[in-house]
């Protein structure tokens, strides 16, 4: 199994989704517990959610599923969020804080090194060609974060989780105008809500390649599942709710397809 799979368009925005692969190798999946193996974390239908939104889209997209290792943490291990409550670059617990493996089969600090090697490194080898193609090409490339998660996840933040969680890194991963440009859709869509830089400032990804000063802007969209899917086994695809929503999702790509265009150097 290929961890990385790779369609390449020419617009300036780039689509990472990094979090809707649902591989793992049989050896791993039979040491997790019954609550691992049900991947309730996974960014459920990511791929067909945004499948058609715009033409010439690049997408880079993990076949492999963050149980295996998380390809948006920070590969030294660091946390995205000190203090807070959140899983690693191996993850041992789920969204929810409980263990996901059989007791004694947690992965070994040597056993995530190989993972980063074989997954996580793959992945970022190939988005980071991407982001090197499209800059060539404008001299300035958007990488676009896709995530959706759970609305109600108490270990991880309190309340109903927005549908639309904007993460710039705090406006440091791409020119204002174009966290400004998603805003303004986000904020006018009827019937969902919107944060920016709430719970979710963008992960390693968004934090990692979004470097405005060098030509790339990256910003992360954390959507609420309620607003396209059943938020429980078996996860259903909701072609009601999702109809509703991707013509916004469209607006968003279109915006920063042309927001800098004009003016790459804001």
């Amino acid at each position: 199994m290929n961890p990385v799979e790779v369609i390449r368009g020419t617009s300036p925005v780039i689509l990472g989704q990094p979090h809707g692969g649902t591989y793992i190798p049989e050896d791993l999946f039979n040491r997790l517990n019954e609550r691992g193996q049900g991947l309730a974390d996974t960014d459920w239908h990511i791929t067909r959610l945004y499948d058609g939104l715009l033409a010439d889209l690049t997408i880079v997209k993990a076949t492999f599923h963050r149980y295996v290792i998380d390809a948006n943490r920070d590969p030294d291990g660091k946390s995205l969020y000190p203090g807070q409550n959140t899983t690693c670059l191996c993850p041992l617990t789920d969204f929810d804080g409980h263990p996901i493996w059989h007791a004694g089969e947690e992965p070994s600090a040597s056993e995530c090194e190989e993972r980063r090697v074989a997954f996580h490194q793959p992945y970022h080898e190939a988005l980071a060609a991407e982001i090197e193609r499209i800059k060539a090409i404008y001299g300035f490339a958007i990488l676009y974060d896709c995530h959706s998660i759970r609305s109600h996840i108490p270990f991880l933040f309190e309340g109903t989780l927005p549908v639309f969680s904007i993460g710039t890194n705090s406006g440091a991963s791409c020119a204002s105008s174009l966290e400004a440009a998603a805003v303004a859709i986000c904020k006018q869509a009827d019937g969902y809500d919107c944060v920016v830089n709430g719970r979710f400032k963008g992960g390693w990804t968004t934090r990692h390649y979004g470097q405005p000063d060098t030509g790339v802007h990256a910003i992360q969209m954390e959507l609420a599942q309620r607003a396209y899917m059943d938020e429980a086994a078996p996860w259903a695809y909701r072609a009601d709710l999702a109809a509703r929503l991707r013509p916004y999702l469209t607006r968003i790509l279109t915006a920063l397809t042309h927001e800098l265009q004009e003016k790459p150097y804001e």
